[in-house]
């Protein structure tokens, strides 16, 4: 090979490697991502199952998916790290494509710790992706559950308040039966008290001199203002009988 021939083939494999490059990079720009929204926030309880999800749809290409969660700390210092898929709790699926194009993965926790809440995310890796994305993510919140003094049932309880509202209508019709029967009695010794009090005021009379009184002035009255004498003296003589 001539050095003619040499310096013509050395061109037309940098040119195929150029062309190459270029046709990498226009089909690695084609790559694009759309996430799908996902649920916000759960609650789980303490050592139960916690199954989150993240989904996404992608265009030009395929990406590596990695789970990684913020743990959730008092002084607001959260730090993004991997899931630990060496844990036994922990269960990873490899993707599920759906009829409407949409890639979903799944994360299941077994026997949730309260260390375990915060924020998991799915993070989506590729070359292409510049920067680098994250799905919105779910807030996992794992919570201990209150203890219960009395452990009754929904069924018993019924029957306690039912039981206290027929004791509570029971204490207002006493009240209001008390209250009418001493209302009622006040109003009879109300009664018997003005009774009492006309009664009173006959007890000082004498019925004689009334009558004597009365029967003087129904005299007085017949006999109008004037009297000749001879009357008047035949009335004191008979007063004047009438003495012992």
């Amino acid at each position: 090979m001539t050095g003619n021939q040499y310096k013509t083939v050395k061109k037309m494999v940098a040119v195929t490697f150029l062309f190459l490059c270029f046709w990498a990079a226009g089909d690695l720009s084609r790559i694009q991502v759309i996430l799908e929204p996902d649920r916000p926030s759960l609650r789980v309880q303490l050592s139960h199952t916690a199954s989150l999800r993240c989904c996404y749809s992608v265009t030009g290409g395929a990406v590596d998916t990695i789970w990684a969660t913020s743990p959730h700390t008092v002084k607001g210092t959260d730090i993004l790290r991997g899931v630990d898929r060496r844990d036994n709790r922990v269960t990873v699926d490899g993707g599920n494509l759906t009829a409407a194009g949409v890639m979903c993965h799944t994360l299941i926790l077994r026997e949730a710790r309260l260390n375990d809440s915060g924020l998991y995310q799915c993070f989506l890796n590729h070359s292409a992706l510049r920067p680098s994305v994250y799905t919105h993510g779910t807030f996992l919140h794992v919570y201990r559950p209150m203890v219960k003094i009395l452990d009754i049932s929904e069924s018993t309880k019924n029957s306690i308040l039912t039981a206290e509202g027929m004791l509570l209508m029971v204490a207002v019709l006493l009240h209001g039966t008390m209250m009418l029967c001493k209302t009622k009695k006040l109003n009879q010794l109300k009664k018997k008290r003005v009774k009492e009090e006309e009664e009173n005021i006959y007890e000082g009379l004498n019925l004689e001199e009334c009558c004597s009184t009365y029967d003087q002035i129904q005299r007085s009255l017949v006999q109008g203002p004037y009297q000749d004498v001879g009357n008047m003296i035949m009335e004191e003589e008979e007063i004047q009988l009438e003495k012992p």
